[in-house]
């Protein structure tokens, strides 16, 4: 199982985060889309449901002494149709179920890194906030 995969699964255990995200936790696509996550749109109204999805950036090495530790950043972009208040609150769920916690093979830690708030995506027309995390790990 791959880390993206075993941080979505440790999402997908939070209850309260999960009702919050009633349009879904994506983590094996590019871009929320009605193409590429349908599941993420109300099939009535077609409007985007309060959603996030997992993206990996650049591995980087981790000065540790250790030829195979790896800095693996990834990011979490939460998006909500209007508003900031249901993704706001996923983000201190998710910040609490990642932040300083051992989750996927081979990771020592995961840390907080930056979080950012009350953005707009463009392209979706929707309300976004991101937190982004680094997960210390051996390659």
């Amino acid at each position: 199982m791959s880390l993206s995969d075993e941080i979505k699964t440790a999402l997908l255990a939070d209850a309260p985060l999960v009702a919050l995200l009633t349009g879904g936790i994506y983590n094996d696509v590019e871009e929320i889309s009605r193409q590429n996550t349908p599941g993420a749109f109300d099939a009535t109204t077609k409007e985007l449901k309060p959603c996030a999805l997992i993206k990996y950036n650049t591995e980087l090495p981790l000065r540790s002494g250790y030829l195979r530790a790896v800095n693996d950043p990834f990011t979490i972009y939460f998006y909500q149709r209007q508003g900031f208040d249901v993704i706001e609150q996923a983000m201190d769920l998710a910040f609490d179920d990642l932040n300083e916690k051992k989750i996927g093979t081979g990771v020592w830690n995961i840390e907080f890194d930056v979080a950012v708030k009350q953005q707009r995506d463009v392209a979706l027309d929707c309300a976004l906030g991101s937190l982004r995390f680094v997960a210390k790990r051996l390659r």
